[in-house]
């Protein structure tokens, strides 16, 4: 009984895992489009706007970017391993 009590359990956090990791898989997609849509927009003024300041802020967000794919990665793997 306190097997299949086990493993009823083991189960549930099986499933709840995986809707995690699908609701985490759709963030990450979101996100990704909305980096995408931002690149494009900021390519998009530099590319109108010779000015050099606007390439100095294409590498800002470009670091930007890069942290913020870091850090949800970083939290990826966290919430995987839990």
């Amino acid at each position: 009984m306190a097997e299949s009590e086990s493993q009823e359990r083991n189960y549930d956090n099986m499933e709840r895992m995986m809707e995690d990791s699908r609701d985490m898989e759709e963030l990450l997609d979101q996100m990704e489009k909305n980096t995408v849509q931002a690149t494009w927009m900021t390519y998009n003024l530099v590319a109108i706007r010779t000015n050099p300041d606007l390439t100095n802020a294409m590498m800002h967000l470009e670091d930007a970017f890069l942290r913020c794919k870091e850090q949800v990665e970083k939290k990826w793997q966290e919430t995987l391993m839990e």
